[in-house]
């Protein structure tokens, strides 16, 4: 059933080089979807694509950060096929410190990465899928997005605007058959947890590819529904 939703579906993923991203890619393109790829470095993308046999000119290095970036991708995209099915929002950066911690130059970055970017990335990808009145948007806000937590007040702060940005774009796009997707990932052993200076036991968080198991899930429901949030977290720290 997996298959036959998701066989010649044109699915863009952004962020395909995480381990969440890459996840996701490889279980699409086992669905036999039509998968398009983007991320920022450029030998992860071809180690990926590689992987999961995406031909040259579906995937493409883009910056989440740069509008011009970001619409030239959507205009070779766009070149290719009338309009993305499902797009897949998986790019985003961690950071956790404590409030008076916080450094503005990062918390600019974070903001510009999990919130601008998920802006500019929906608004170039989104003006096809108006026009033919159907598409599928999933974004991934995490739990942040919708709990707090100490030390988290910059990354929080980005998920929540994604989160807020994301209900308000499902409002306008109502009467449409356009389906928006958040998905509220808790504890996912990724490379975010690379660079946190903070105690935490790994081995009791949602693996990757389970989270990359839950986009695919989100892809593949019928047009008569939608999974409009789903939330995912290690058992031993379930906070909502």
């Amino acid at each position: 059933m997996a298959v036959e939703l998701l066989a010649n579906k044109k699915v863009l993923i952004v962020g395909a080089t995480g381990g969440i991203g890459a996840e996701a890619t490889k279980m699409i393109k086992n669905s036999q979807g039509n998968v398009f790829i983007t991320g920022r470095d450029q030998e992860k993308l071809k180690k990926v694509a590689k992987a999961n046999k995406i031909p040259d000119d579906q995937v493409f290095t883009m910056e989440v950060t740069d509008p011009e970036s970001v619409q030239k991708v959507a205009d070779q995209i766009h070149s290719k096929v009338s309009q993305i099915d499902i797009l897949v929002n998986a790019a985003g950066v961690g950071y956790l410190k404590k409030f008076e911690q916080i450094e503005y130059e990062q918390m600019s970055r974070v903001i510009d990465i999990n919130l601008k970017g998920a802006f500019l990335v929906m608004q170039a990808f989104l003006p096809p899928m108006k026009e033919s009145k159907k598409g599928m948007i999933i974004n991934i806000p995490g739990v942040l997005g919708r709990a707090p937590m100490a030390a988290a007040a910059a990354y929080a702060a980005s998920k929540y605007g994604l989160n807020g940005m994301v209900k308000s774009l499902r409002e306008e796009l109502k009467r449409t058959e356009i389906r928006l997707s958040n998905l509220y990932l808790g504890g996912v052993d990724s490379e975010f947890w690379d660079d946190i200076d903070m105690p935490v036991n790994r081995d009791k968080f949602i693996t990757a590819q389970e989270a990359g198991r839950a986009v695919w899930f989100m892809c593949q429901q019928p047009t008569s529904g939608v999974v409009s949030e789903m939330v995912i977290q290690p058992f031993n720290h379930q906070v909502i």
